[in-house]
């Protein structure tokens, strides 16, 4: 009895020393191993990875797309600063983690992520006015900050996937002013296609006009040819029964 409690013990002991052993990596996470303080030998794959806790330990890095959302105040082309709220989506190349934890560290994210997504974010909003940040280049901005930022931490080993302007904090009165000028801005686009209509409507009626006239004539023509003949013809019988 004393020895299948012994051993029952002993089984115990060896699973949970087992499990302690190994590391479970999960779907979009890179297992790094770090031994006596080095990484050592390639990213760990998916599923279960054995390594000796003594001596080692398991970083996960994650590869799945991350969203960052910030509340970041924006200069405008005019001098102005706008609050805005923007995210920031990306992930870590899955064969780069390693190099990503090694030249950057645990705080990659802010060390090389999020402080280059903020300084391009300001150097493109400052080509814009506000206006344009509000209204009508706000598809612009996104993408240009996206590629910009994309050209700075891809080498680093990161890709950005997106960058969304949710929203512009203006002053009342500015969005007034701003909704005001795009309303005049549509109007006069507006005026620019009715006055276009009715250039062509007139053009087409000349054209009409023309065409008419010209038909005209040649009927007139017709006609005149023909009325000649007819009193040619009775010009000839006043002279048949006059003899």
């Amino acid at each position: 009895m004393k020895k299948t409690k012994v051993a029952t013990s002993i089984g115990v002991a060896c699973l949970a020393l087992l499990f302690q052993q190994c590391a479970i990596i999960r779907p979009g996470e890179i297992g790094i191993k770090q031994t006596l303080g080095k990484i050592r030998g390639n990213e760990l794959k998916q599923g279960v990875n054995f390594y000796n806790p003594f001596s080692s330990k398991i970083i996960r890095i994650n590869v799945r797309i991350v969203e960052s959302f910030n509340t970041l105040p924006l200069p405008t082309k005019e001098g102005l600063s706008v609050n805005t709220e923007i995210s920031l989506l990306y992930h870590v190349k899955a064969e780069s983690a390693n190099d990503v934890y090694l030249k950057l560290g645990p705080n990659y994210e802010e060390v090389m992520v999020l402080s280059n997504f903020r300084a391009t974010a300001r150097e493109i909003s400052a080509r814009y006015y506000a206006k344009e940040l509000y209204a009508t280049e706000r598809n612009k901005v996104e993408t240009a900050i996206a590629e910009e930022l994309g050209l700075h931490i891809s080498k680093y080993g990161f890709v950005v996937d997106a960058v969304l302007l949710k929203d512009i904090i203006l002053p009342p009165q500015m969005v007034q002013a701003i909704q005001e000028k795009v309303n005049a801005e549509q109007s006069a686009l507006k005026m620019e296609f009715v006055i276009d209509l009715q250039k062509k409507e007139a053009e087409r009626r000349i054209i009409e006009a023309e065409a008419i006239k010209k038909a005209q004539n040649i009927i007139n023509e017709s006609l005149s040819d023909k009325l000649l003949q007819y009193n040619h013809i009775e010009m000839l019988k006043s002279l048949v029964i006059s003899t």
